[in-house]
Formats: structure tokens, sequence, C-alpha cells
């Protein structure tokens, strides 16, 4: 009797902050659903997070191939693994994890047929290259994005970095092939600010992207219909790219054809979620309301906090506002004394449910900080947005909403109650169907990508092949 072959078995590894658990654990779940074995490393501290907040144990009951597996992230319990320390958190998750992965390496099973890790753990390449294991790197960022962290040497030889103030900000860059246009110093990736190039993160964004060109795959939360310009120019130094996006549409989708399971509404969020704003909206008439959230790491100051505030309740639309518990720098209780002001039509939560709360029909813009799972989570739902970026990626996020997908306007480095309130009623009132057209169109090109047949569909199969001959090879040695 001919022995039955085994599943491909694949260790998913992402850098421990909540953008990345999120984008990586949907991959896990469609991997999962294609019968595929699954690790996935999760440090402690987030891991007692996940369990807390959502029903993660639950929804993976149905995967008896998936597991965790935890390791201690190396830093003390009390640290804030804020954004402003993001340069500790990868310093010390690549300090824990190499030795973590190594040990794990030589006695789990079955075998491991390939390691999907976030493309910015440097140790990653060198753990698989040891044990020849294949590598695909997931960078969660936009290609958009992912193309100008390739290009920061050419802006360097080139004299563009680094900025030198005010003119370097307004300039328009040159060595960043298809952005010539439209792409200035202020929105290039918040790490090319350094005043010095050799500063140690934006040396350690050059050194880890390099290697996304030597590993076996590179997969993005993207599709080809949003960025395809700009994937042909990554595609001359990763020619093998997996183009899977929007992930959480995607899942969505492969769950209701799977046997006809309910699509997933977790956000695998580390945070405590209050759904009451649901009820909120459902009062609330079709597209009238402004959803507002600056994502899970950004930190205000109370002035910043204020001008939001003016400018959102002297626009006079309706708003759902997130303001998480600690976001704002010092006062914890400035979102209580403004809840009084805002109630005939404004709503604060400190964390919303946001996949649903931009598929609800009350919704109708985005206040954002531009994330890259935030974009294209509103791209997919067909809202606008008004951009106001902070960190990493966001930058360049921001710039191609309001520039080259024309789909909202660009806030960035302002934050003044006059503008945010300008803004409101651009997005909301005065260009709202100028904005619409757009968000409409990539809206359907984003369903398409996930239906059977579309591009990101097409590359989820063609993944799942690739991993099962990695499996057939390293089951053949």
């Amino acid at each position: 009797m001919e022995e039955k072959p085994l599943s491909p078995h694949v260790i998913i590894f992402p850098l421990p902050v909540q953008g990345h658990i999120n984008s990586m654990l949907k991959l896990a779940e469609l991997l999962s659903l294609a019968g595929l074995n699954i690790t996935f490393l999760n440090s402690d501290n987030n891991q007692k997070r996940l369990l807390r907040y959502t029903d993660i144990h639950a929804r993976f009951a149905n995967y008896s191939g998936f597991q965790f597996r935890t390791y201690s992230d190396g830093l003390p319990e009390d640290h804030p693994r804020s954004v402003d320390r993001a340069w500790e958190i990868i310093e010390a998750t690549n300090l824990s994890g190499g030795p973590f992965l190594k040990e794990l390496l030589t006695d789990i099973r079955p075998t491991v047929s390939c390691i999907i890790g976030d493309g910015i753990l440097g140790f990653l390449s060198d753990v698989a290259k040891k044990h020849k294991i294949p590598l695909i790197h997931f960078r969660t960022a936009s290609a958009c994005s992912f193309w100008t962290y390739f290009c920061i040497p050419q802006l360097i030889q080139a004299g563009e970095l680094p900025l030198n103030g005010k003119e370097g900000m307004d300039r328009l860059l040159t060595t960043v092939p298809g952005m010539e246009e439209f792409l200035r110093g202020r929105d290039l990736p918040s790490f090319c600010r350094a005043n010095d190039i050799n500063d140690g993160f934006l040396q350690l964004v050059m050194n880890e992207t390099v290697k996304s060109s030597e590993v076996d795959g590179l997969l993005l939360n993207t599709f080809e219909d949003l960025e395809g310009p700009v994937l042909s120019h990554i595609r001359t130094k990763c020619p093998n790219i997996y183009t899977i996006g929007p992930l959480h549409l995607h899942l969505q989708t492969r769950l209701a054809t799977a046997n006809g399971m309910k699509p997933s509404q977790s956000s695998n969020s580390l945070w405590e979620v209050d759904k009451s704003c649901m009820s909120w909206l459902d009062k609330q008439p079709p597209q009238s309301v402004i959803y507002v959230s600056f994502g899970i790491l950004t930190v205000f100051t109370r002035e910043q906090l204020m001008e939001f505030w003016y400018g959102l309740v002297n626009s006079k639309q309706r708003f759902l506002w997130v303001v998480r518990p600690g976001s704002v720098g010092g006062d914890d209780d400035s979102t209580k004394k403004l809840v009084e002001g805002i109630k005939e039509r404004g709503y604060m939560v400190g964390w919303a449910p946001q996949e649903e709360v931009l598929a609800h029909k009350a919704i109708g813009g985005f206040l954002t900080h531009s994330g890259w799972n935030s974009t294209l989570e509103s791209i997919a739902a067909g809202i606008p947005m008004i951009c106001w970026p902070c960190l990493a990626d966001q930058q360049v996020n921001s710039r191609y909403v309001s520039e080259v997908w024309k789909i909202g306007v660009d806030m960035k480095d302002v934050c003044d109650r006059k503008i945010v309130k300008k803004m409101v009623n651009d997005l909301m009132v005065d260009r709202r169907e100028e904005f619409l057209k757009s968000a409409d169109k990539f809206a359907t090109s984003a369903r398409k990508s996930i239906s059977e047949g579309g591009s990101s569909w097409g590359n989820l199969d063609r993944l799942i092949n690739d991993i099962k001959d990695m499996s057939s090879q390293a089951h053949s040695i």
C-alpha cells in the first residue's frame, strides 16, 4: 500500500508587533485551510494578549495541523513595546529569536518544509541557510514603500539623503524609479529623516531589504491592479513575488468557499475591542460618519488631541473616534473630558473592530495614520481617506493615497484644527464624488483579485503548490 505523503510543514515568524502579527495570522489561516501544517511563533507577551482579547484558540481549533510556539522577546515585562522603541523590539527579537528558532528546528516534527519570516528579522536568513530550509520573506508594508527601502542607497549616493531641513523635505526626488513626478523628501519612510546616514535604524532597513532579493520568494499583502507599476520595479530585484492581498478579504472569501464556513471577524487584536460602537453606527444615516483611528502605535500630545477634537467638532460631521488607552502622552483622562462635548454627533471608544466598522454602511470616510493594514482595509471597503502618517512606511502610503490612487488627501506633518475641519468636509462633502469614484474602482479591483481566477487567488495557489514542492524535495533528501 502506497504511503500517503506528509502535508508540508511551515514555520511562520512575524516581528512581535500588532500589524505584523495580524497579517501573518491571516496568512497562517489561509495556509491551514489548504491543509498545510503551520507552526506560528509568537512572543510570550503577545500570546498572553491574544488569548485575553481574542477567540484565537477557537478559530484555529478546526485546523489539526496548526500550533503556536512561544518565545521570550527578550524585553522586560514593563517595557511599553511602543513605536518609539521599535529599534529595541527588533534588536531584542534578533537576539532571542535566533537561538530559539535554532533549538526548535533540531527537534520539531514533522520536518519543516519552509520558513515564512518577517523580512525585517535578520537572523532568519542565517538560520535557514544553516538548516538548508527554504525561506520566504513576508514584508507587511506596501509595495510602494518597500520599493523606497530598496532605493535608499541610490538616494544617499545622489545626495538626496540626508534631507537637510525644509528644502530637502519639499524637494522632488529623482532616484526612486517610477516615483520621480510626485515623491518628495517628506514622503519617504520616517527613518529617512535621520540627520546621519549611519543612523542605526536606517542602516538596518537597508541591510535587511537587500536580503529579500536573496531568499526563495517574497510575499506582499497587496494586489496587482493596485500596485502593478511599482511591483514591476521590485521584480527587478526579487523576481519571485507572491501578491496575495488584501489578506483580510482573501481569508473571508476562502472561508466562505471552503464548506460554507462563516467568514472570520477576528481582528487578531492585542487590545480589548469595544463593540458598542456598532450599535451607535446602526443608528446613523448611510455614509454619514467619518471613522477616526490612528492605529496601535501612534502617541499624541494633548495639544494634538485637542486640534483633532476641535477640527472634528467644528466640521459638523458625525464621527466615530478611537482613542487607544495610553495613546495620549501624559494624560489618559483626556478623552473622558471630551466625551460630553460630542454626544450629538460623535462617539469615542478605546478600540474598535476595524474591519467591521469600515464595512458598515454608515461609514463615509476614514481619518487614518496610513498603516498598511488600515490603508488596504479602507481600499477594500471603498472608503476614502484623510492621511496623518507618523512612522515607517506610512509617509509613502499617504502620498500614494492622495497623488497616485486619488482616494483621499494627505495631511502629513500638519496638526491644525482649521485644516482638519477643511479636510473632513472635503472628504465628506465638497470633493466626495471625486474620491468615491476612485475608491469604488479600487474596491471592485480588490474583490476581483481575491475571487477565483483573480491575481491574488492565483498567487496564493501558486504559493501553496511551491511549498508542496519544497516539502517533496525535503523528504526526498
